[in-house]
């Protein structure tokens, strides 16, 4: 499990699908003679400024994290060192030439994981996404 999986799981992104594994069992005859929906089950929106808010008025220390991404990291109670942001640069496809500068793959970081909240179903408002 990647980084940007643990902030979808500390945010509650994906929690229903992994509480109900029984799910994916065999079906029982009763649940066999039942219609099957089609399409796919519709994405749970996130309200991610509301989880982070509240992180934040119960957090001791004042975390920016609409612009830090290591204050968003430590809101939820992950890794913030360089090398965990390396990492999840990494996964998130950073280019190259910013993974040197650690203040400008800090800012692209921070876009980028916002950006892909809101992909993964988040409500995150345009201004944090620019």
């Amino acid at each position: 499990m990647g980084l940007f999986s643990n902030i979808l799981e500390k945010l509650g992104f994906g929690n229903a699908a992994a509480a109900t594994p029984a799910a994916q069992a065999a079906p029982s005859e009763a649940a066999a003679a039942a219609p099957v929906a089609s399409g796919p089950a519709p994405i749970a929106v996130v309200d991610v400024v509301a989880q982070l808010e509240q992180k934040a008025a119960a957090n001791a220390q004042k975390l920016n994290w609409r612009t830090s991404i290591v204050d968003l990291l430590k809101l939820l109670d992950l890794d913030s060192s360089l090398a965990a942001r390396k990492e999840l640069a990494k996964e998130l496809r950073c280019p190259d030439e910013l993974m040197g500068d650690s203040a400008q793959m800090n800012m692209w970081l921070h876009k980028n994981v916002l950006a892909q909240l809101a992909a993964n179903g988040g409500n995150v408002p345009a201004e944090l996404l620019h």
